[in-house]
């Protein structure tokens, strides 16, 4: 899964490395291998891809785990120096001795000078006092207490380094100008701040970008929200678009615009001014964006992108149904009614069904109750009247406008019932065009079938 924060962070990094001639590293931090499968790799490389950032893109991917022997090395420079010791406290014990479990370390090994053992992790000395300023370009500067930091872990008993270190190593090692990354590793600064002045190195610029809220303004969880990129992928949202709408979450183009070419968001992105607050990540406006950009296309392209659409698993048809002669005739009909392409196949598969996909509330609304006897009436008056003109939508409209006014009924109100009895829906295409493209014989069945049904 490659969440939608990740894939805006990736695609800040990537403007501002193309902006600034750089180069963009992807590098997936694999320390923990309980939390890391090559599968997972491939899916956010995938994913990555489809957004347009494809492998000529970026440098990588790079393994942390391929870095292990400088790590090694990092964390016994450390030691040597003085700057981290051996400790063989287990939480238990720290417990024990504090009678809190929610405290953190309480610095019993720092001064044993213990050796390397069983069962004896790596932990970084911190200051006791002072305080590490973090310079941001989005935060400007922040302080953190120097007492407030535990002497924290640097490597696992087994000998395996944790992230904090093994970050920093790789950032020296592959001489990294600028880290931008999410608003919650900040409080991680300060602690790899300390490590890159103890290994005798100038830090890099630091950029973090706002957190994402959900409608609620609370941070996105992949538990309560959707948040991997691969399910708005598969529902159908265009990569453009999502990749127009990803950059607008914490920064915006100048002026009033907020649908603009790629390289256009590029040349005008600038990281000072990306904006401090949580970024909503509205679904709402991704929907309306995407629609633009559907809209937008030409129509051999929207035609030749709703092919995945048009067959099964997406489409509930036949495959010998679908006739791309008839798909081709209401696709400019289509295009300007859907916002995101998994919507397409319900608006035309009236066409490639053998028999309309009845709504129950759409038929319910038109077809019974008070509704049953003006719906078949009318009914009777249009199937009499379209079997005799001529097979246009124009003569359709007219025909069933004229059937309406035989019982008072304004054109809306008359051309539920035929929808519904044609298309199995009260909302879809503009129906004369659709019946039009159904045609007289069809169209004639269904209605004939519906008011059976109607009794």
């Amino acid at each position: 899964m490659f969440h939608v924060g990740s894939a805006r962070s990736a695609l800040f990094n990537w403007a501002f490395a193309k902006q600034q001639g750089g180069a963009f590293v992807l590098r997936i931090e694999d320390t923990d291998a309980s939390r890391n499968r090559p599968e997972w790799t491939d899916g956010i490389v995938s994913a990555m891809a489809w957004l347009g950032m494809d492998a000529s893109g970026y440098e990588g991917p790079v393994l942390q785990s391929a870095n292990t022997d400088k790590h090694v090395a990092a964390v016994q420079e450390l030691v040597a120096k003085g700057h981290a010791y051996y400790c063989a406290c287990t939480r238990e014990e720290i417990v024990a001795r504090t009678g809190d479990q929610h405290r953190g370390y309480d610095g019993y090994c720092r001064d044993l000078g213990l050796g390397p053992g069983p069962g004896r992790a790596v932990r970084f000395r911190t200051p006791d006092e002072g305080s590490t300023l973090v310079s941001d370009v989005i935060r400007g500067e922040v302080r953190f207490d120097n007492a407030a930091i535990d002497d924290f872990p640097i490597a696992r008993a087994d000998g395996s380094v944790l992230f904090l270190l093994a970050n920093v190593v790789d950032d020296m090692d592959m001489r990294i100008s600028h880290v931008i990354r999410g608003e919650e590793h900040l409080p991680n600064v300060p602690k790899q701040q300390m490590i890159w002045a103890a290994l005798g190195h100038e830090v890099p610029v630091w950029a973090h970008v706002p957190l994402l809220v959900n409608e609620k303004r609370q941070k996105l969880s992949k538990r309560r929200d959707k948040v991997a990129l691969e399910d708005y992928r598969a529902e159908g949202y265009l990569a453009e678009a999502m990749r127009n709408y990803l950059m607008l979450l914490g920064w915006a183009p100048s002026g009033d615009r907020e649908i603009l070419p790629w390289p256009v968001l590029v040349d005008e992105f600038r990281l000072n001014q990306v904006n401090l607050s949580p970024a909503f990540f509205d679904v709402r406006k991704l929907r309306a964006i995407n629609g633009t950009y559907i809209r937008d296309l030409p129509i051999e392209e929207f035609i030749a992108r709703s092919e995945p659409w048009l067959r099964p698993p997406a489409a509930p048809w036949r495959p010998e149904a679908f006739s791309a002669e008839v798909y081709a005739q209401v696709a400019p009909l289509v295009q300007t009614r859907v916002a995101i392409m998994s919507e397409l196949p319900a608006n035309v598969d009236f066409l490639f069904l053998d028999e309309p996909a009845f709504d129950s509330e759409s038929w319910s609304k038109t077809m019974t109750g008070p509704a049953a006897e003006t719906a078949a009436s009318l009914l009777d008056a249009v199937i009499d009247c379209l079997g005799t003109i001529a097979w246009d939508a124009e003569s359709i409209r007219s025909c069933v406008e004229q059937a309406g006014a035989q019982f008072d009924l304004k054109l809306g109100k008359a051309q539920a019932p035929v929808r519904v009895a044609a298309t199995g829906r009260t909302t879809g295409l503009p129906l004369f065009e659709s019946l039009h493209v159904l045609g007289r014989d069809r169209t004639m069945e269904r209605l004939r079938v519906a008011r059976a049904k109607v009794g």
